[in-house]
This record gives structure tokens, sequence and C-alpha cells, in this order.
């Protein structure tokens, strides 16, 4: 059969994005994708790249303050959220275009509009169109989803923050994953009256435990209104703002609820299961170490498979994909030992197994220390940071790395390098430190805290 593309990808964000133009521009395959919002997808238009530019803004309010502890005569100022917005939307602007002429370079025929499954090897665009290819790509992503709840259409998500008109002078933020929490201290940094609401135990659920309690004392201590054990009844519109009901009892009153409570795979009404494409309970597509679907001239990499839901390992997959089924060159996806950063305020950087889940699987030893970085502490501030590993008994392997410090993310890459090496502690205590660092404090630990 004569098909009008090798490869058709429905979704343009990084994972669908990098698959289709080494297709293309590699493997010479001829490629179609369909995007029906922004190039760029949740990463570059409403995720990663506006958040973090955020943290950078939110981080400066600190940065005026020590540095006049330094010695520096600073000019007190307020934050300019339209000049900082402006300049926001043009980079956002600017790397949509970066992505657009990636895929036009390669030579990947785009179409501006949402597409659907029509059959196993069909695609059916907005227009009526159709589209036929030997292999179909699905990277559609996910979206955030709010609670059902009475008033819930008042709050806005993560895609609404970055466009705001202004900023809220009293803001509710619900949710107690990484999202609420980076956003819960970016918009504390801004100057904005910000109140957190949890209903589990403690913040950053699956993350280390010692990590996370730091972190939760930190944002609480830095000016975060944090209440755990604690969820929304009910909203409503009133004169002077949002009403909301706490289970905690309270009613108190906000400029603006931004709900962070989850995302969903953009999986609903695009024809999957009428082809045979199997779902799993959360809506996320099945696929197998190669990210192959039930259909197997259907695959799928990123969010929408709810495996690993992080930008670079998207990108893995659709490489992985392309050396699969246009190189000859099956490729598992390796999801082992993923180095992550959470841009809370101090950051998480982590990699491998929590002390947690490391202890259920086997014995292991503790080193850990925690202390009041020089910078900060010079500055008359209490903030503390924490290292730590997790090394097993047997094998002296580093398990797992935690890191709670600012810039833990540039760390925390450069340690998850050794540790899917395989490193053992005296590979880390054989090496120099590097001095006066907060992150010699990983090659200096010599006695374990505790083992489990």
């Amino acid at each position: 059969m004569e098909f009008d593309y090798d490869l058709f990808v429905i979704g343009g964000g990084s994972g669908g994005v990098r698959a289709a133009r080494v297709a293309a521009g590699e493997a010479g395959a001829k490629v179609g994708l369909a995007e029906e919002s922004r190039y760029g997808g949740t990463c570059v238009i409403r995720g990663c790249v506006p958040k973090k530019l955020m943290v950078f803004a939110s981080e400066y309010s600190d940065t005026a303050q020590d540095a006049q502890a330094y010695g520096w005569k600073m000019m007190a100022g307020g934050f300019d959220w339209p000049m900082f917005r402006g300049k926001l939307e043009a980079e956002l602007d600017r790397l949509e275009g970066v992505y657009r002429n990636l895929l036009a370079n390669s030579g990947v025929e785009t179409f501006d509009m949402r597409a659907r499954i029509a059959d196993p090897h069909t695609v059916e665009l907005a227009d009526g169109t159709r589209k036929t290819a030997k292999h179909i790509l699905l990277a559609l992503g996910g979206w955030p989803v709010k609670p059902d709840l009475p008033g819930a259409e008042l709050a806005i998500t993560s895609n609404e923050i970055f466009h705001l008109d202004k900023l809220p002078k009293r803001l509710l933020i619900l949710g107690g994953g990484y999202v609420a929490c980076e956003f819960a201290g970016i918009m504390n940094g801004l100057g904005v009256q910000t109140t957190q609401y949890y209903r589990g135990a403690q913040i950053l659920r699956g993350f280390d435990e010692e990590a996370r309690g730091l972190v939760s004392e930190e944002m609480m201590q830095s000016g975060v209104d944090l209440h755990l054990g604690t969820n929304v009844l009910e909203m409503k519109q009133v004169e002077d703002g949002i009403w909301v009901k706490g289970t905690n009892g309270s009613e108190r009153v906000f400029d603006q609820v931004m709900f962070a409570t989850g995302r969903a795979p953009n999986t609903s009404d695009m024809g999957l299961e009428d082809v045979g494409v199997k779902l799993g309970r959360r809506g996320e597509i099945e696929v197998d170490e190669f990210s192959q679907t039930s259909v197997p001239s259907i695959y799928a990499i990123g969010d929408v498979t709810g495996r690993v839901e992080l930008t670079p390992v998207a990108i893995r997959e659709g490489m992985a994909f392309v050396e699969t089924v246009f190189k000859g060159n099956p490729t598992p996806v390796d999801h082992e030992l993923i180095p992550t950063a959470i841009f809370t305020q101090p950051e998480i950087g982590t990699v491998g197994l929590s002390e947690e889940d490391a202890r259920d699987q086997e014995p292991v030893e503790i080193y850990c220390t925690s202390f009041k970085p020089m910078q900060q502490a010079f500055a008359g501030r209490s903030d503390r940071v924490l290292m730590k590993l997790v090394v097993s008994q047997k094998t002296r392997k580093v398990l797992g790395c935690h890191i709670v410090a600012p810039g833990a993310g540039e760390m925390i890459q450069m340690a998850g390098i050794a540790i899917k090496m395989g490193a053992t502690k005296e590979d880390f205590d054989r090496t120099v430190a590097v001095h006066p660092t907060m992150s010699e404090e990983m090659v200096t630990m010599r006695q374990p805290v505790r083992t489990a």
C-alpha cells in the first residue's frame, strides 16, 4: 500500500518535534505533524521554560536584600509584572519560532490544527482531510485537571498563571505536588500573599521524606502560609474576591485561586479506543518498552503514556522510537536513574531511590548533613540546605542522592552521571572536595548517620 507519509506525528511538543525532525532529517523519512495549539508544548509554552523564568524573577527579592547585607547600597523598588510578562511572552514567541524552523528545515510538513485517529494508518485533520501514514506517533501530552467541587470554574491552573493581567494580592494554591509548591515559592517571592492547601500529611509525596520535610519548613519560614491536611469544600464569587471554605473550618476570601491538583493525558475524543489502542485507568496510552501501542502501526511517547512525565524523557523516548522504527536499531527506553530537579525555593535535586524506598528493598546506610550555607549565613538568613546519600550496605553503590539547596538542579546533573555509572560511596570518598562550596559535602561525609 502507498502511504502519504512514512510517519505522521500528532503533537508539536518537545517529544513529537524531536521525533519528527530526526526521522525526517537523519532517517530521510517523509513526515507530517499536526499541532492544534502552539509549537513547543507544555514545556516551552506553559511549563518548564516560563516557570523557570518566573523562578528567576521571584528570587531577586532575596538577592536584593542579601546584597545590602554584603555592603551594596540598593534602591528599594517593586516588581513590575506587566514589564516581565511582556518579555516572557516575547521569549515564548521566539522559542515557538525556533521549533517551527527546526521542523521546516528538516523537511517536516506541518498542519496547524487538531488531528484524530481514523484507522491504524490514517489521521483525520480538523478540516476534514485525511492523511495516511505507515507509522503514527502520538505525542499528545497532558493537561491540568480541576477537582470536582462547587465553584471550581472560578479557579485558574498553571496554564493561565503566566498570563494574568495583574498579580493578585491574595492567592490560594490548592495541591501539594511539585507544580503547586513551585508556584507557591514563585508567587511568594513576587510579593503575593500566598496560601497553600494540601490534603495530605506532607507536600511532595513520593520524594525523600527528609528532603521534602526541609522544603516544607523553609517554604513556611519564607512566608508561604502552608496548611497540610486541608482541602477546599466549596468556592463562590463574592464582591471582593473568591470566598473559599476549607475542610479545616476556615472561610477566607482570595483574589485568585489556582488548582495544581494533577494532570490528565490528552486522550479524550482522539478515536483511540475505536481503533483498538488500549488506555489505562487514567486515560494514559499503554505502550511497551519500545513505545509501541496495542496497534502495531501506532506508537506513543511523552506525558500521554503516563510513564515518566518529564521533557527530557519525552525527547529520549522520541529518539528511541526513531532508532527502533526508522534506523533498524531496536532501542528500549531507559527509565532508570533519571536525575530530576524541582524548582521549589529551596530547590530539590534528586536521583535514584529515596531512603524509604531503598530500605524497603535492601539494608542501607544513610549519609546526611544539613547546614547553613556560607552565602546566606553571612547575609543573616537562617536558610538550611541538605545533602544526602543512600548507600547499599552490600554493594556500596550509591542508590540515591538528594540535595535541597540553591542550585540543587545544577548539582544533581553532575551527581546523576556518577550514580548512573554505578559509583560506590568509596568512589565519592576518593574524589577531592572543591572548597569552599556547598557540594563538597557530597564527598566529605565519612560516617553514616544511621543504618536501615
